[in-house]
């Protein structure tokens, strides 16, 4: 079992940066990529970034692709979301998981872009 803890979720103004952190437990030498969604109310939940594990190369949504970089500590095992240029349409509930033998999620954090 792998566990899996967000934080770093806030309210922010647009134009404004954050970073995310999601810090895993458990088994994590079974991890073989991670990835960040978002769930905005009354949407379905959506693919945000991706990173595999070992070798580093990152995958990106067209919304947030020269905004946000997603990155990882490998030997802290833990994954990172900087956000910037932040908008109102970033608003969500943001959401790490971690691909192994099976799929594995965090509870999430709230992140609110508005004045």
């Amino acid at each position: 079992q792998v566990q899996l803890v967000e934080s770093g979720g806030e309210l922010v103004l647009p134009g404004g940066s954050l970073r995310l952190s999601c810090k895993a437990s458990g088994r994590t030498s079974s991890i073989y990529s991670m990835r960040w969604f978002r769930q905005a109310p009354g949407k379905e939940r959506e693919y945000v970034a991706q990173i595999d594990w070992g070798g580093g190369h990152t995958y990106y949504a067209d919304s947030v692709k020269g905004r946000f970089t997603i990155s990882r500590d490998y030997a802290e095992n833990t994954l990172y979301l900087q956000m910037n240029s932040l908008k109102p349409e970033d608003t969500a509930v943001y959401y790490c998981g971690a691909r192994g033998p099976e799929d594995y999620w965090g509870q999430g954090t709230q992140v609110t872009v508005s004045s």
